[in-house]
């Protein structure tokens, strides 16, 4: 029997669904026997007081401390998710749980699981995501190492600058949402980074989101450390948020390497140049024609990664993209590229020339020949590029045709919520 058909048979018998519940608080649960059977039994009540139909499901993700049977006897249903991560045990969790609106935290007794109210109530309101904020709120003593109260604020910048997202703490584990934004946000990640990525889809799809303030409070573990590594997990996070902006990635880092590559390739065109008693001569123009290569082949990466993200609806076309397509084509590109190409074979032929008419001597054409070959491997990435881009789908194939990334291709993650 596969481990799936065992969650939903276990599910099945173990809480049978008799009227539709409203709320699941999702924990994710490895070895939290000191704790797991107090969070289970603090949400049961909660929900009791609030008269709110609704569940505690409990993820066993490897628990080999009896916590699994502590979860059970206190009143939550467990499912058991094998493969070991922050992200794939509460994927887990969601699937399995049966009701509309989810709760996650976690097993540990650092949130407070008498205080759901406010999360429901943003829920009920209309929210696609009530995000726990413990920088707003309060952290109480011991509860968070220095090293995350530096790291968690820097995090939570870089993510809003590049997403634009409105959270302060993204990174907060205890969080609500609708089990409909869950399914279109289409989240994958297996580890920490789960925790970021909701953040981001989820304003990327212009979801409605809130934040409030919360506690934090020194977890109860006795036994063993907690399972967050500082350096590896807020990695994790960091990659994770490059990996989805190649804006801030590829394309203004080497937007800047180009424009500081072309300074010294124009200017030091017709000979060598002095500043403030330094001289510059040929050697900076080739650093320079480096420099613009490799900042042009940068941009170029990030538009590849832009146009796959999009065909791959990992999230909407934004305005470079959208900007680009609406201006540019395959014939465009291959024009613009042989240009570039043939003018620097030019170059190079005009130096050839002077060099027979000279007896094939000596020749001092570094700085043209520097300017040719820029022109030329340019231009042939443009070429290849044209092409590559257009392998992707962000050309259409007849002017006539609708765009293949228009907004349209993000339907299903952006169509807005549907009242109950």
């Amino acid at each position: 029997m596969s481990q799936s058909t065992a969650n939903r048979m276990s599910s099945i018998a173990a809480a049978p669904v008799t009227v539709e519940i409203e709320v699941s608080v999702v924990l994710p649960c490895l070895n939290e026997a000191e704790t797991v059977g107090t969070c289970v039994s603090a949400a049961l009540q909660t929900l009791k007081r609030m008269r709110i139909a609704g569940e505690v499901v409990v993820v066993d993700n490897g628990c080999d401390d009896g916590s699994a049977e502590i979860a059970r006897r206190a009143g939550a249903r467990v499912v058991y998710e094998p493969r070991r991560g922050y992200g794939h045990a509460l994927r887990r969790g969601i699937e399995e749980a049966h009701g509309r609106f989810i709760i996650i935290a976690d097993a540990d007794a650092s949130y407070d699981l008498s205080d759901l109210d406010r999360f429901v109530e943003g829920l009920r309101a209309g929210d696609d995501l009530v995000m726990g904020s413990r920088l707003r709120g309060r952290i109480e003593p011991g509860a968070m190492p220095l090293l995350h109260r530096i790291g968690n604020p820097l995090l939570s910048g870089i993510l809003q600058l590049f997403f634009r997202g409105r959270v302060s703490d993204p990174h907060c584990g205890m969080r609500a949402f609708t089990k409909d934004s869950f399914e279109r946000m289409r989240l994958t990640s297996g580890g920490m980074e789960f925790a970021s990525e909701m953040v981001i889809k989820a304003s990327l799809a212009g979801m409605r989101i809130s934040d409030i303030p919360i506690v934090l409070s020194r977890d109860g573990r006795i036994s063993h450390g907690p399972h967050l590594r500082s350096f590896r997990d807020g990695w994790r996070h960091l990659r994770y948020m490059l990996l989805l902006s190649p804006t801030y990635l590829f394309v203004i880092p080497g937007g800047i390497c180009m424009l500081l590559g072309l300074i010294p390739l124009i200017l030091l065109g017709r000979g060598p140049a002095e500043l403030a008693d330094v001289r510059f001569d040929y050697h900076y123009m080739i650093v320079g024609s480096l420099m613009t290569i490799l900042g042009f082949q940068a941009v170029m990466t990030g538009l590849f990664a832009k146009a796959y993200c999009h065909a791959a609806r990992l999230f909407a076309p934004d305005r470079i993209l959208e900007t680009f397509r609406r201006h540019f084509s395959l014939e465009r590109g291959l024009i613009i590229g042989t240009a570039l190409l043939l003018a620097g074979f030019i170059v190079d032929a005009r130096i050839l020339v002077q060099w027979l008419r000279s007896g094939m001597g000596a020749l001092n054409a570094i700085r043209p020949a520097t300017r040719a070959s820029t022109l030329m491997i340019i231009g042939a990435q443009i070429n290849f590029s044209s092409f590559f881009l257009s392998l992707l789908g962000i050309f259409p194939a007849d002017a006539d045709d609708p765009p293949p990334l228009a907004a349209e291709a993000f339907d299903e993650m952006s169509t807005p919520r549907t009242s109950d």
